[in-house]
């Protein structure tokens, strides 16, 4: 299937705003969480450690966390090259989930780097941003349906995990 949209994009489709889509409303949303979990982490680690992974978590971790970080780096890539050029992005990691940065990030790398570094705090960080994905993406959505109309229901529609 073409990502190539094949009528004309809305005015500003290369702009700022578009690259970041719902990220800063997510970002501000997790934010507080973060700083606070950071400071408790910091001055009362033993409020948050795990008792570090066994070497087969670890090694699992690991693996998970490579594969977070993977799909982090492939959606940002695909972001920044089809995004300015006003392209709906259906392929690749967007094949599997519709936010994939978003999902990747939060359950794939904090959960995981967290249980490395012997804290719980990478779970529930990843659990705040999860929420505040869930919270902003419809907005993003919905901007995402009026720009390219049909071409987003037809993605939908061949999103594998869409619920994610």
């Amino acid at each position: 299937m073409s990502t190539k949209v094949e009528h004309r994009v809305v005015s500003g489709h290369g702009s700022l705003k578009t690259l970041i889509g719902a990220g800063d409303r997510i970002a501000l949303f997790t934010l507080p969480f973060l700083v606070v979990g950071l400071v408790l982490n910091l001055t009362v680690p033993f409020l948050f450690a795990v008792g570090g992974p066994p070497a087969g978590l670890r090694t699992i971790s690991i693996a998970i966390l490579i594969v977070g970080m993977v799909v982090w780096v492939w959606s940002a890539a695909l972001i920044l090259r089809k995004v300015p050029r006003g392209e709906l992005i259906t392929g690749g990691p967007f094949h599997v989930v519709k936010h994939p940065l978003y999902t990747g990030v939060a359950l794939l790398v904090l959960p995981w780097l967290g249980l490395l570094l012997n804290t719980w705090l990478g779970a529930a960080i990843g659990i705040v941003l999860y929420m505040g994905c869930r919270m902003f993406a419809p907005a993003e959505e919905a901007e995402l349906s009026t720009t390219f109309g049909q071409r987003w229901n037809d993605y939908l529609d061949t999103v594998l995990l869409p619920w994610v």
